[in-house]
C-alpha cells in the first residue's frame, strides 16, 4: 500500500457532534429509567397501559445504545485515552446502577392471568407489540419470582467470575516468550502472532512456535480447567434453575432454536468428514510433509500468496464483487465511504482486530487496522456485510424489531466473502498461482468455519453432558475427551499430544454454546451466494428481503423465506459438497 495513501477514518461527529451534547444525553438517563419505572404494578390496567411501558422501555435502551456507541467508539481510536475510557466505565456503571428499574416487567408480565393476557393481546393497540409480547411469554415457565430474579441479577458478575480468571489469565498474565521466524528476527510469541508464525512456510519454526505455546498452557492445565468448569457448572446450574431439560436447551432456547439443529449439524460434519481427510491428503502431497501435524493446518500452500491490495483497490473490488446484490445494495454500501462510516487507518493505541459497531441512530460504523493486502480486503468484505445487514434492518425495521439474531449474524458477512472470492476467481482465469490462492483460502475458511467449529460445538456439548452428569471436569478429563474428538475430525494425522490442551485457550468455550452459529452462518451463506451467483433477481430479491428483516420473525423462519432450510441437513451437505469441489480444484492447479 502507498505510505501517501489516504485512509478514511469514521465520522462519529454525526452521532454527537461535541462531547457536551453525549453529556446532556447522559444527564437523561436516570429520568428514561424513572418514566419506565413509574409503570410497574399498572401493566394489566389496559392495552394502552402496557403499550405505554413498552415505548418507555424502548425510549430508554435506545438512548442507552446511543450513549454507549458513542462512547466505545470513541475509546477504540485511541485504547491508551483514559479519558475516552473513562466514559465507557461510566456508562456500565450507570446501567448496572439502573438496572433495578428494568428488571421489573417481565416478571409483572408473567403474573398476568392467562385471560387477562389474552384479552390485552387481542387489543388492537398492541397489534404491533404482540409478537415480541408473545416470545417473552414464551418464556414464562423458566422466568423466576421478581425477588429471585433481581437476587440472580445481582450474582452477575459473581457468576461471571472463571470468565474474568480465564481472560485475565490468558490475555494479559500469560507470556509465551520469543523465537526466531523463517527469516532470523527475533519476535515475541503472543495470541495476536501465533497465526502468523502458523502461517510460516519452515516447518522446523511451526513446530517451535507450537509446543512454545502449549509449555504455557500445560503449566497453567489445573487453573484453565478450574476457570472451564466452573463455567460449565453454571451453564448447568442455571439451566436447571430456570427449568429446562439441558444447557444446550437453555442456550438455544432464547433464539428460538430446537436441539436437533445443533445434533443434524453435528451428524451432518461427521458424515463429510472423508472430504476433509482429502483435503489433508492434498496438503500433504503440498507441503512434502511425509506425516501431517496439527502445526501443518496452516502453513501456506501457495507460495507469496498474500497480494497487495490499497484501501482504494479494496474499495473497487468489493462494489465490482457485490454488484449482483443490485442497485438498492450499492447505493447504500457507497455510503459506507461517502458518510464515513469506516475507521481503516493502523494506528498506535487503536483497538486490534475488526468489527461493525453502532446502534439504531448511528451509521454501522466499521473499524478495521487495513495494512494494504488482500486479506484485508476480504476482511473489509466481511465487515461490511454486517453493517449492510444493519444498515438495511434499521432502514425497514422499527427500533423495536430492528436487532437481528446472532444466529443469523454472521451469514451476511460471510456471503460478502463469498462473492468477493467468486469475483476474483473469475477476474483472473488464466493465471494459476492467483486462483490456486483464492482456493486455497476459501478450502481454508470452509475447513475453519465448518468443520473446526463443528468440532467445538460436539466439545461444548459432551463437557456439559458430563458435568451435568457429575463427571468433574479436570485437566485430564478434558484433555481427553478433546484429544479423541480431534482425533476423529482429523483422521489420519498423528496429532502432536500437544494438541490436547487446545480446550484451555479457545476462549468461545466460555461463550454458552456459540460457536455452532460459524458452521451453520457459513452453510447458509454459501446457498445464498450460489443463489445471487445464478443472476435470479427472485434469490436476490430473497436475499435483500433477509437484510431488511431484522428480528421480526424467528432467525429459522427469515431463512426459510430466503430459500435456507436449516431444520434439515441439506445446506450443510451442500456447504461440504462446495468443500470438496473446491479442493478438487485446488488439487488439479497445485
Amino acid at each position: 500500500m502507498k505510505k501517501n495513501e489516504s485512509l478514511i477514518c469514521w465520522d462519529l461527529e454525526a452521532l454527537y457532534a461535541d462531547v457536551e451534547q453525549w453529556e446532556a444525553d447522559f444527564a437523561r438517563l436516570d429520568d428514561a429509567a424513572a418514566k419506565f419505572y413509574a409503570c410497574k404494578g399498572h401493566l394489566a390496567d389496559s392495552a394502552a397501559m402496557l403499550k405505554y411501558a413498552i415505548e418507555c422501555s424502548d425510549e430508554f435502551d435506545r438512548l442507552a445504545e446511543k450513549i454507549y456507541t458513542f462512547a466505545h467508539l470513541r475509546s477504540d481510536e485511541n485504547t491508551a485515552d483514559n479519558v475516552n475510557r473513562s466514559r465507557v466505565d461510566r456508562v456500565s456503571s450507570k446501567l448496572a446502577e439502573l438496572s433495578p428499574m428494568e428488571s421489573w416487567f417481565a416478571p409483572e408480565l408473567m403474573a398476568i392471568d392467562d385471560q387477562r393476557m389474552t384479552e390485552l393481546l387481542n387489543a388492537p393497540e398492541l397489534a404491533f407489540y404482540r409478537r415480541s409480547l408473545e416470545e417473552l411469554l414464551r418464556e414464562k415457565p423458566h422466568v423466576l419470582s421478581e425477588p429471585e430474579e433481581r437476587l440472580l441479577g445481582t450474582l452477575g458478575d459473581v457468576l461471571g467470575t472463571p470468565d474474568e480468571i480465564f481472560s485475565t489469565l490468558n490475555d494479559a498474565d500469560m507470556e509465551f516468550g520469543r523465537l526466531r521466524d523463517s527469516r532470523g528476527k527475533l519476535t515475541e510469541l503472543t495470541h495476536g502472532s501465533w497465526l502468523t508464525f502458523m502461517e510460516e512456510s519452515d516447518r522446523a519454526v511451526r513446530k517451535k512456535a507450537f509446543h512454545m505455546l502449549y509449555r504455557q498452557y500445560r503449566k497453567h492445565r489445573n487453573t484453565l480447567a478450574g476457570t472451564l468448569d466452573g463455567t460449565v457448572k453454571r451453564h448447568v446450574a442455571m439451566a436447571r434453575i430456570r427449568h429446562f431439560d439441558s444447557p444446550l436447551q437453555a442456550a438455544l432456547f432464547s433464539e428460538n432454536i430446537p436441539e436437533n439443529i445443533y445434533n443434524n449439524l453435528i451428524s451432518a460434519v461427521r458424515k463429510n468428514l472423508p472430504a476433509l481427510f482429502e483435503y489433508f491428503e492434498l496438503r500433504k502431497k503440498v507441503l512434502q510433509i511425509d506425516q501431517l501435524d496439527m502445526y501443518d493446518l496452516y502453513a501456506p500452500l501457495v507460495k507469496d500468496d498474500e497480494q497487495i491490495c490499497s484501501f482504494a483497490e479494496a474499495g473497487k473490488l468489493i462494489r465490482e464483487a457485490l454488484a449482483p446484490l443490485g442497485g438498492e445494495y450499492a447505493d447504500i454500501m457507497a455510503k459506507a465511504w461517502q458518510e464515513r462510516w469506516i475507521d481503516a487507518p493502523c494506528r498506535k493505541g487503536k483497538r486490534s482486530g475488526a468489527y461493525s459497531g453502532g446502534c439504531y441512530d448511528s451509521y454501522p460504523y466499521i473499524l478495521i487496522n487495513y495494512s494494504g493486502k488482500l486479506s484485508d480486503a476480504f476482511t473489509l468484505a466481511h465487515e461490511l456485510g454486517h453493517s449492510m445487514h444493519s444498515a438495511f434492518s434499521r432502514k425497514n425495521q422499527h427500533y423495536h424489531y430492528a436487532d437481528y439474531d446472532i444466529f443469523v449474524a454472521e451469514v451476511a458477512s460471510t456471503c460478502n466473502e463469498l462473492l468477493l472470492s467468486n469475483y476474483l476467481l473469475e477476474k483472473k482465469p488464466d493465471d494459476p498461482a492467483f486462483q490456486a490462492a483464492i482456493l486455497s483460502r476459501l478450502a481454508d475458511d470452509i475447513r475453519a468455519t465448518v468443520y473446526r467449529q463443528t468440532m467445538f460445538a460436539e466439545f461444548e456439548k459432551l463437557i456439559h453432558e458430563d458435568s451435568a452428569q457429575g463427571i468433574p471436569l479436570t485437566a485430564d478429563h478434558l484433555s481427553e475427551r478433546y484429544y479423541a474428538l480431534n482425533a476423529d475430525y482429523h483422521g489420519f494425522i498423528r496429532a502432536d499430544k500437544d494438541i490436547e490442551l487446545e480446550w484451555s485457550r479457545i476462549p468461545h468455550f466460555y461463550y454458552n454454546f456459540y460457536v455452532y452459529k460459524y458452521a451453520t452462518g457459513m452453510s447458509a451463506a454459501l446457498q445464498l451466494a450460489k443463489g445471487i451467483l445464478s443472476g435470479s433477481s427472485d434469490a436476490r430479491e430473497r436475499y435483500l428481503n433477509f437484510l431488511k428483516a431484522g428480528g421480526s420473525k424467528d432467525s429459522l423462519d427469515i431463512l426459510r423465506d430466503a430459500g435456507v432450510d436449516l431444520a434439515t441437513p441439506a445446506p450443510v451437505d451442500a456447504a461440504l459438497e462446495f468443500f470438496s469441489e473446491t479442493v478438487k480444484k485446488l488439487g488439479s492447479i497445485i
